[in-house]
């Protein structure tokens, strides 16, 4: 009764096949709070309908895509050459805005409701125009309904003092939180998932887990990627099913008792 609440997301449904199994796997068995789904995934109307059955104890929200190459009309970029635009303030808030509207549509239009939350790909959400645009649209699409909440990358506890995770915070997590607050949008408290990828078993990456969970309070969030198997072709496919690996594990378990810590579940 006493445990610490947190949403546990995995990222990246519709990715890939391995993706969408680990993802349905793990909410089957209660080790999932969330995911966070592309739209702008050629398989995203085909995979959507398997997540309904898991609704609404399964969290389900748009991760916003401006960087991996499906990004359709609206142009994606490598991350390196969006932050060099965002920051120069050379992105434009019409083609953003039409990005969040298209994407958002995509996303109702195969769930036939709004998403839960938003969060973005890379935090592509949280920069500079890109989280202006998130405004407004949601404030014109939500206006008398129901508003998703927002992710939030502001570090749970003393997370920030990992290099990461203060860039990401850096890099418009702080910015993009305050801006959302002050306009009323509701996000989580403290963010924590963030490392190099560098995990080389599930013991390494449950190492990880226990510093996320000994730091997340009340409504916090940690992210993950997992994937029942390596995803040919992606950044961090081998890393994909060490996580998977982990979070099905008996240790999991036992180390979300050791912490006092518990999933929230609709």
């Amino acid at each position: 009764m006493n445990r610490r609440g947190f949403i546990l997301c995995a990222d990246d449904f519709a990715l890939h096949p391995l993706v969408d199994e680990a993802v349905l796997r793990l909410a089957q068995a209660g080790r999932l709070s969330a995911t966070s789904c592309m739209s702008t995934a050629p398989r995203w109307r085909a995979a959507a309908p398997l997540l309904l059955p898991l609704r609404p104890r399964l969290q389900v929200g748009l991760h916003f895509n401006l960087t991996e190459g499906h990004g359709g009309a609206h142009g994606a970029r490598p991350l390196g050459r969006l932050l060099a635009a965002a920051y120069a303030r050379r992105l434009s808030a019409a083609r953003l805005r039409a990005a969040w509207r298209a994407q958002l549509d995509a996303f109702e239009d195969a769930m036939g409701a709004a998403p839960d939350f938003i969060d973005g790909h890379q935090h592509v959400h949280q920069l500079p125009g890109v989280r202006q645009a998130l405004l407004a649209e949601l404030q014109a699409r939500y206006a008398g309904r129901a508003m998703p909440w927002v992710r939030s990358t502001v570090p749970a506890g003393a997370l920030w003092r990992d290099p990461k995770a203060a860039v990401i915070a850096l890099l418009g997590g702080w910015s993009c939180t305050r801006q959302l607050a002050r306009a009323g949008v509701a996000m989580n408290r403290g963010f924590g998932g963030v490392y190099g990828f560098d995990a080389s078993s599930a013991e390494a990456y449950g190492a990880h887990m226990q510093a996320w969970l000994g730091q997340v309070g009340g409504g916090s969030l940690l992210m993950c990627h997992p994937a029942a198997g390596e995803v040919p072709g992606d950044a961090i496919g081998r890393q994909r099913p060490v996580e998977f690996a982990y979070l099905m594990s008996d240790a999991f378990a036992r180390d979300l008792e050791r912490q006092g810590c518990c999933l929230l579940l609709k």
